[in-house]
């Protein structure tokens, strides 16, 4: 199993053996940042029907405590599986999931794939020793990422930063709109500052936004340093999961979005783009 996701015991997908072919997996973030997961799921597992769910009257998850992550997390999911009965459920979000994972698996009975930061392939790649970490305010905090490091990358330098700007940026880069650099500069900047900063040759994207902007941050960054993150481990996760499985795809791949308003309209073009051709409101 990756060291970047986490599953149930095994058993639980053996009891959805008999599943119904239609029913779909659940991908659920704070907003877009889980879509770079589906990007991967979808390489994995082509046919199958999905629901990703973006909790966007929650945004941002970083800031909020850990005890309103998790009983906002545990609710939200609680009500999507009851309404939707999906096979599987993915947090495509590490704060979610450094946080709120336990107290789902709780309530839940399906299968529950979770996304914690990839801090082991990061010591596996790095050749200075010295990682960066960038995360959310909440996800960097956890003793989650405390343990994550003291098993893999005890003999490394570890350096960790709450990027919330990041968030922002990406969620405006989804929308057509222009990504402010100097968010992405700060976020560069404040790693490169730290004790041994200047070594950093490997930068964990421990948030699924993330991905969204790596271009820019590989400009800030530079050409020297390289960019890991969870998606495709987590896709393999869902596959091995509902491996065998039929799947039936009844109609167009849906998003759902909680809170109320209109969405922006470059949001529709840009969903499309990964297959969610409904839009909804939760």
């Amino acid at each position: 199993m990756a060291s970047d996701t986490q599953s149930v015991p095994q058993g639980a997908a053996t009891r959805l053996a008999g599943i119904d072919a239609t029913a779909p997996i659940l991908l659920f973030d704070s907003g877009v940042g889980g879509l770079t997961v589906l990007e991967e799921v979808r390489k994995a597992l082509p046919d199958a029907p999905i629901i990703y769910a973006a909790d966007t009257a929650g945004l941002p998850y970083g800031t909020k405590t850990e005890a309103q992550i998790a009983a906002r997390v545990a609710g939200l999911l609680g009500r999507m599986t009851e309404r939707l009965r999906p096979r599987l459920v993915c947090i495509a979000c590490n704060t979610a999931s450094t946080i709120a994972l336990g107290m789902v698996r709780e309530v839940l009975e399906v299968p529950i794939v979770g996304t914690v930061p990839a801090i082991k392939p990061a010591a596996a790649m790095t050749k200075t020793g010295v990682i960066g970490l960038l995360g959310t305010e909440a996800t960097i905090r956890q003793a989650y990422v405390d343990r994550l490091e003291h098993e893999f990358a005890a003999d490394k330098r570890l350096l960790r930063y709450g990027a919330p700007g990041l968030v922002e940026a990406a969620e405006a880069k989804l929308r057509g709109e222009p990504v402010d650099p100097a968010l992405i500069r700060h976020a560069a900047e404040a790693l490169r500052a730290q004790s041994e900063g200047e070594r950093i040759d490997t930068v964990v994207l421990a948030c699924t936004h993330f991905p969204l902007v790596e271009a820019e941050l590989a400009e800030a960054f530079g050409p020297d340093v390289r960019f890991v993150h969870g998606a495709q481990g987590i896709a393999r996760q869902v596959a091995r999961l509902t491996a065998g499985q039929e799947y039936s795809r009844q109609g167009p791949d849906l998003a759902l979005f909680t809170g109320q308003g209109e969405l922006p309209g470059a949001y529709a073009e840009k969903l499309a783009h990964y297959g969610l051709m409904r839009i909804e409101r939760f």
